[in-house]
């Protein structure tokens, strides 16, 4: 039998170990479900006597249960005093339930019970679509797609949005639900971008409409307080509807074949008409070099003409046999059959043909030169 440690007159209060406290409560659990189940509870040693009364003993058992609660909460909040936010979130800090402050990224501290922090994902793009999925309203009217231009015509137009949040304590406080304002308001500017341009226009130029509805979208949000920004608006598919897609393609195919009967036109003129204004200046210029070469010429005639009118003036004879010298020179090359004139003698005396002239070449009938002209 073990002997028994504690005095006779009882044992001493003092606060048992957190392990031992928490065995014995296990144990009365157990204990206690075990006499919910009908199983008879193990029984304890009696208490020494002079020990404590029973009541002593809950009071005890009460006491050790707040205190270990109570250092259960002091551990909880020094751990919750310290906490880390991630890269690309940012926290929002209340003290009892109103905004405090914006946390950044890294080890932070909040006062336990007294703050609380809101993670708000600051880098994540998030994506609104429409008319992608061409839903149709429960009412039966048409697509969210479909919208009248300005020369009343229906199209279709489907378009995404992506923003990025850059204030978060506008987008957690200020709108209530910002997804959908964002939904809201987009269509409202596309369909009023849409609506006052032609139906033409609209198809030609997506690129300048998106921008215009990403600046108007994002002022307009601004306004709201959402805390977002506009990443990119972009018109994915522009379309007539599909009652009047095939006249439509009618219509298209007739545009593309102007287009390329124009450019073909075009290619023809730029063609020939550049070739004929060139030959007419062509033309031009040479009728000038011509005028000027022919004026020259003449006026050089004259001088020449004057040149030896003067000298035929101070010696005719001398002059006129040079004049004649200088003609037979340039003359008798080109002839193919020469003949010497005697004037005593009757018949032609021709040269030997060496030039190989044809045997039926006629004859020259014979002449008799006067005598002054043979003189000469």
């Amino acid at each position: 039998m073990p002997m028994n440690t504690h005095p006779p007159w009882g044992k001493k209060k003092k606060p048992a170990d957190p392990e031992e406290f928490l065995a014995d409560l296990i144990q009365k659990v157990r204990d206690f479900f075990e006499e919910r189940s009908g199983k008879e509870p193990k029984k304890k040693e009696p208490a020494p006597e002079g020990g404590d009364s029973e009541g002593g003993g809950l009071a005890a058992g009460a006491g050790k249960i707040a205190l270990v609660i109570a250092a259960l909460v002091l551990l909880r909040g020094v751990f919750a005093c310290f906490y880390t936010i991630e890269p690309g979130e940012q926290g929002i800090v209340l003290r009892f339930g109103q905004y405090s402050r914006t946390a950044g990224p890294g080890l932070n501290f909040k006062i336990p019970y007294m703050e609380d922090m809101i993670r708000v994902d600051v880098e994540t793009v998030r994506k609104e679509e429409f008319g992608l999925q061409k839903t149709v309203r429960s009412s039966g009217d048409d697509s969210e797609s479909l919208m009248l231009t300005g020369d009343k015509n229906v199209i279709d137009v489907a378009w995404i949005v992506q923003y990025k949040i850059k204030d978060p304590y506008q987008y957690l406080f200020k709108v209530s639900n910002v997804a959908q304002a964002v939904r809201d308001n987009s269509e409202t500017v596309i369909r009023r971008i849409v609506g006052n341009m032609d139906f033409d226009y609209v198809l030609g130029n997506r690129i300048t409409l998106a921008d215009m509805g990403r600046q108007e979208l994002q002022r307009d949000l601004n306004k709201l307080e959402t805390g977002v920004d506009i990443v990119t608006l972009q018109l994915l598919d522009v379309t007539p509807t599909d009652e009047v897609k095939p006249a439509f393609n009618d219509v298209n195919a007739a545009d593309q074949d102007m287009k390329r009967l124009i450019n073909e036109a075009e290619q023809e003129y730029n063609k020939v008409i550049p070739a004929a204004k060139g030959t007419a200046n062509k033309m031009i210029e040479e009728s000038h070099g011509y005028a000027a070469q022919r004026i020259n010429d003449a006026k050089g005639e004259t001088v020449r003409f004057k040149a030896i009118a003067a000298e035929y003036e101070k010696a005719k004879e001398v002059t006129r046999q040079r004049m004649y010298l200088e003609t037979m020179q340039s003359v008798l090359p080109q002839v193919r059959q020469l003949y010497i004139m005697d004037g005593g003698a009757q018949p032609a005396l021709p040269f030997l043909n060496l030039n190989g002239a044809a045997a039926d070449t006629p004859q020259p009938v014979p002449f008799n030169p006067p005598q002054e002209a043979v003189t000469q």
